[in-house]
């Protein structure tokens, strides 16, 4: 069965997350685009809610990676959050894939 537009984000998001969660790469990656990786998450994020509402998929990772996006300049409170975020989307995407082959 073919996997929906929104699961194949949630896994890339949730991927790109786990990315920046990696301490000091992931950091060094956010501070060498001078932030801009953060926006691009964010674009990401959004584009990933809009196919979650459209394909009914869970919304809760995206939201929560939306919101990782505008706090996460902060170091410490940044790297919380892009682990969670990653844990929140990847275990979704998971699950989702699970239904959808059903």
């Amino acid at each position: 069965m073919k996997m929906k537009i929104s699961v194949a984000l949630l896994w890339i998001t949730g991927l790109a997350e786990a990315f920046l969660a990696i301490p000091l790469i992931g950091g060094g990656f956010v501070i060498s685009t001078g932030y801009s990786a953060l926006g691009v998450m964010f674009v990401l994020h959004a584009i990933t809610l809009f196919f979650c509402f459209r394909e009914y998929s869970p919304k809760s990772g995206s939201i929560l990676g939306i919101i990782t996006s505008l706090i996460a300049w902060i170091p410490g409170i940044g790297w919380v959050f892009h682990l969670i975020t990653a844990a929140v989307l990847l275990i979704t995407a998971a699950m989702s894939g699970s239904r959808a082959r059903i």
